[in-house]
């Protein structure tokens, strides 16, 4: 069967005459017709031992002719033309599986040109997985400042800076196998309903990397009392190796059921000591007391701020990037005039989904002469800060979320 149709698909087949005076098909090659189940009738061709079967409606009259369709050929009177059979026609369309071929081999030409562009490129992270350093007590990831993380000066935000070093300190947690089914918690954490909070965070920005700069973040833990824990990080410029932003902070861990501060448990203690580095904080711990802040004193105040659902994380609290953005929502001249270089934020109670919050902004000083009227004029600006509780969720009205303060360099032109 398999050789006669192969043989039918290479050679045309000879398609007898059919009689003349003649308005359906009689006896071709001696096969008698028959009829199908719609009634059409049936006739067969036998041609060197293959038969052909072909299906015939009856004829239609229009406009005084008779006409029938044939095979799906049109017929008129006892002329039936059909379509030049050759191997061409007869071959499969190869057009859908060219295409697909075509696409396969497109997209592998695009993986291995993207490989190669990597391999050129030593200062970014194809895979952005980071990696271990120092012996195994540090951890390394490059960044690629990207369109959307930059303002209207092509800088990188202070927001993309704070998200990059969460990033990177939490991929070090799961590179080193402390990361259990929480977020951030190591397994004993997780058994115990405990997750870490950051208490106190202090940056300072030497240089903001523009957009298309790629960045290096190295991070590493160090021992900060009896019941806390320090993290540093350092951010430089892959291209130079100059080191653009140093931070460091204070974490304490938090019981998820109760929403209390917890010690260390000895067993959480043993997952984590061998990581400490012993090395002093790459930043100063600010001393400075910040005094009391209140809405009869602020210069600036921003009422109404309520978290969205894109601004908690996993524990169900807003996500510490997030109270910068509020921070300086009362300072608009400031951030109009002036560049971040500094901040320390102080995080006293956690904001959750159904809380409002009012954000109040005094500028402490501007200038050598202190005058607080002339900041357009100032080379350094210092302002204070408060995200003061509306009421919602748990937090009581007039309770403090975070005080914070800001130093400020004039933008370069």
């Amino acid at each position: 069967m398999v050789a006669t149709l192969a043989t039918a698909s290479l050679f045309p087949v000879t398609w007898p005459k059919p009689q003349s005076g003649a308005g359906t098909f009689g006896k071709v090659g001696n096969e008698p017709g028959s009829v199908d189940l719609r009634g059409n009738k049936t006739k067969s061709v036998n041609s060197g031992g293959m038969q052909v079967k072909a299906n015939s409606q009856a004829p239609t009259e229009v406009n005084g002719s008779r006409k029938r369709v044939t095979n799906g050929l049109k017929t008129e009177g006892n002329l039936i033309t059909h379509a030049p059979r050759t191997v061409i026609n007869q071959l499969p369309d190869w057009s859908v599986l060219l295409a697909s071929i075509t696409t396969i081999f497109l997209a592998a030409e695009k993986q291995w040109m993207m490989l190669d562009w990597m391999t050129k490129r030593p200062d970014l992270d194809p895979f952005g997985l980071g990696k271990i350093v120092q012996d195994g007590l540090g951890f390394r990831e490059n960044f690629l400042i990207r369109s959307y993380e930059v303002g209207a000066d092509r800088n990188a935000s202070i927001e993309t800076i704070m998200n990059h070093l969460q990033e990177t300190a939490l991929n070090h947690a799961k590179s080193v196998g402390l990361m259990g089914n929480g977020f951030g918690s190591t397994p004993e954490m997780f058994k115990r309903n405990l997750f870490w909070v950051v208490t106190k965070m202090h940056v300072i920005v030497d240089r903001y990397p523009t957009w298309g700069d790629v960045v290096q973040v190295d991070t590493w833990i160090a021992r900060n009392g009896k019941n806390s824990m320090r993290r540093d990080w350092l951010l430089r410029d892959c291209k130079t190796g100059d080191i653009l932003i140093r931070a460091s902070s204070n974490w304490v861990m938090m019981n998820k059921e109760t929403r209390r501060l917890s010690k260390i448990p000895d067993e959480v203690r043993g997952e984590i000591e061998h990581l400490f580095v012993d090395a002093p904080p790459v930043v100063d711990d600010d001393c400075r007391k910040l005094p009391k802040l209140e809405e009869t004193t602020a210069d600036y105040v921003r009422n109404g701020l309520t978290p969205r659902w894109s601004d908690l994380d996993v524990n169900q609290h807003v996500n510490n990037v997030k109270y910068i953005g509020w921070v300086l929502e009362s300072a608009p001249q400031v951030v109009e005039k002036y560049e971040l270089a500094s901040i320390t934020l102080e995080y006293r109670r956690e904001c959750r989904k159904d809380s409002v919050v009012k954000s109040l902004t005094s500028i402490l000083g501007g200038g050598d002469d202190g005058d607080n009227s002339g900041i357009a004029d100032s080379n350094h600006v210092t302002c204070q800060h408060v995200l003061l509780s509306e009421g919602g969720g748990d937090g009581a009205p007039g309770g403090e979320i975070v005080k914070g303060r800001t130093e400020w360099r004039p933008k370069y032109i």
